[in-house]
């Protein structure tokens, strides 16, 4: 009921089909609003236009050749996902990777968190309106994708890690790149920084909008920086280091009023971390092999150590003859921090070379659950906000 002149204007909610076709929704989100003039009453999410069945897949697959299905999760984050899930294998299976190869892989994953959240601030700013910084950003993250494909021919879905190591070496070439990459980053961030950070119009479209609580956050299960914008000072890699996390030295950035700005100054953070950590990490970069030597039941030697020796390969299948590839019955799960928060692998055997049961926290999922929570009560405008702010990728919530 609106007043207007001293006469009663009625009005009637409206229900709003938002999604999947609308362009800010990212993939297949679809939102079912209920409004009264331009406030959301009531907010729905809909998922399940995918229905890939990746945790079904992987039950029917042995533990390696179900690697390449956990890069179609979120499938710009494809190198942080193959190494949680073949951290948890190797958890299961009592394999510890190279010293040589946890640094790749730790390095891969903050290429990885890099390229993510470049994505997520050229398109959240689009979506919102500023269209020059989604330009900018991509020049970075073109940089990086030629660097992936360097190391492993892919750009997209790497499927480069691999159970108890990674599966061939990085090149001086690559080392070299991505160290002058490290040294022009901080000017770039600085770039897009000025673009948007104190910019009006991005100020009164993030702050204060979609506001959620320490202790909300906690009970809604975010993580990430979607968690860490509301204060809370969670990371999996402090929390329970993996790889070599417990040697780089990096800050966890927190939030204070866990609004959008909040969330994008955390994130915006997290890329100036991210790029401390490879930076470290190419400095510190040890020799020494790349494959655990228990990793010889999973996959063959890499390709350059078939010519050194015919001894070697022999030695290879004698590996590989020992016992078959059966995991030891029992269950485990294991956690990574990728770029949108806790990934979570949990896998249960049987005693076979197949998983009994897979099942994947996705943080996407989880996310997109917030939503109700963080557009009632506000505008249609801030639903395009609130979307953008808890960056998912749908190809990860309907698995």
């Amino acid at each position: 009921m609106i007043e207007q002149e001293g006469k009663e204007i009625k009005t009637k909610e409206i229900a709003l089909s938002m999604g999947p076709q609308h362009p800010a929704t990212h993939g297949v989100l679809r939102l079912v609003l209920e409004l009264d003039g331009e406030t959301v009453v009531k907010c729905t999410p809909h998922v399940g236009y995918l229905h890939r069945g990746v945790e079904k897949l992987g039950e029917n697959r042995t533990y390696l050749s179900a690697l390449p299905l956990t890069d179609r999760l979120d499938y710009i984050s494809s190198m942080s996902n193959n190494v949680g899930y073949v951290i948890a294998v190797e958890k299961l299976f009592g394999i510890e990777a190279p010293e040589r190869a946890k640094y790749i892989r730790t390095i891969m994953c903050e290429m990885t968190r890099i390229s993510s959240h470049i994505i997520w601030l050229g398109t959240h700013a689009l979506d919102i309106g500023a269209m020059t910084v989604f330009l900018y950003s991509f020049r970075e993250r073109e940089w990086l994708l030629d660097l992936f494909e360097m190391t492993c021919g892919a750009r997209l879905t790497a499927s480069y890690p691999r159970i108890g190591g990674v599966r061939n070496d990085v090149s001086q070439q690559f080392l070299d790149s991505l160290y002058e990459f490290t040294q022009q980053f901080p000017a770039r961030l600085d770039e897009y920084e000025t673009l948007i950070d104190k910019n009006r119009i991005w100020l009164k479209r993030t702050k204060g909008i979609g506001v959620i609580s320490a202790a909300e956050a906690v009970n809604w299960g975010l993580t990430g920086a979607t968690l860490r914008g509301s204060g809370v000072d969670y990371d999996v890699r402090k929390a329970f280091p993996y790889d070599v996390y417990d040697k780089v030295e990096f800050d966890v950035p927190l939030g204070v009023h866990g609004d959008v700005y909040d969330r994008y100054r955390c994130r915006m953070e997290e890329l100036r971390q991210s790029n401390r950590i490879i930076k470290q990490c190419i400095e510190q970069l040890p020799t020494g092999p790349i494959l655990s030597p228990e990793a010889a039941k999973f996959v063959l030697p890499p390709k350059e150590s078939l010519f050194k020796s015919m001894e070697s390969l022999i030695h290879h299948f004698v590996l590989m003859t020992k016992g078959p590839l059966t995991a030891p019955a029992g269950e485990v799960y294991s956690a990574s921090e990728v770029p949108k928060g806790e990934l979570g692998f949990y896998i249960v055997s049987d005693g076979t070379g197949t998983p009994y049961r897979m099942r994947v926290r996705a943080p996407s999922f989880v996310h997109a659950s917030v939503l109700p929570r963080l557009c009632e009560g506000g505008l249609i405008a801030d639903v395009i906000a609130n979307i953008g702010t808890i960056d998912i990728v749908l190809g990860e919530c309907d698995r």
